[in-house]
């Protein structure tokens, strides 16, 4: 639980320095164990971090400004904090709306339906072949969640859905309802 805490200390620190104030990473990474505590700070992070600037592009060009700064935005927001970490973070779903977050590996479909199936189930941590993989589920937890991906014209505005048409024509990232299941954290060591 120390451990725990002083990794997310130290991240908030990491996002309040500028790039020419931070620590090496070499130093920030050899202290990081694989540990469920840990990736689960390290999914929290993610994920909070994902939301406020989907937030904050709501309140400045409301839904439909969201969903193009999701498109231009969102895999870079990922990329930056898998770099961070010197970790491989993704989301990944069975109804994407971005191809690159669709369900990869062998593993990704069953541990997708387990989440499915048990509405219960956090996280997990996957031992397989010598290769450690964690999952965290992600729910529509939030109004705004459903305003991007709720029903068509019922939740989500007429300019928004053509946004979301025109930039995503082959998406299936809709009609979900509140504290749904909309798609897992993923997180592993790079190789």
């Amino acid at each position: 639980m120390r451990n725990v805490i002083f990794l997310i200390a130290f991240v908030v620190f990491l996002f309040a320095c500028s790039k020419s104030d931070r620590i090496s990473n070499e130093i920030y990474i050899d202290s990081i164990d694989f540990s469920k505590s840990t990736l689960d700070s390290i999914a929290t992070l993610s994920q909070t971090t994902l939301l406020k600037n989907v937030s904050s592009a709501i309140e400045i060009g409301g839904t439909e400004y969201a969903v193009e700064f999701c498109n231009e935005k969102a895999l870079s927001i990922t990329d930056s904090l898998s770099s961070e970490f010197d970790l491989k973070l993704s989301r990944i779903s069975n109804k994407t709306r971005n191809p690159n977050n669709a369900l990869k590996s062998t593993i990704d479909e069953p541990v997708f339906e387990d989440f499915l199936k048990n509405a219960d189930l956090i996280d997990s941590l996957i031992h397989q072949e010598g290769k450690i993989t964690y999952y965290k589920r992600i729910n529509t937890s939030m109004p705004a969640c459903i305003k991007c991906h709720g029903k068509p014209l019922t939740d989500i505005d007429d300019l928004t859905y053509s946004k979301i048409q025109s930039l995503y024509p082959d998406d299936l990232a809709i009609g979900y309802r509140m504290n749904e299941l909309r798609g897992l954290w993923k997180i592993e060591k790079k190789n």
